[in-house]
């Protein structure tokens, strides 16, 4: 799966949230990048991220 590049700029900023990330099945994966169209600036892209370490 390719991810958007802020998303993955981000992830690669945020250890803990990467982590995460990479622990999720491919389909939560593909929900994780499903909610992404309503981010809408860097600010709101880290939050997002930041908001993964919570839901593992």
């Amino acid at each position: 799966m390719e991810l958007p590049l802020g998303f993955g700029m981000a992830l690669a900023q945020n250890e803990p949230a990467m982590k995460a990330f990479e622990a999720m099945s491919e389909e939560q994966k593909k929900a994780v990048v499903a909610q992404l169209s309503s981010v809408k600036s860097k600010r709101e892209m880290q939050a997002f991220v930041n908001g993964l370490t919570k839901k593992s």
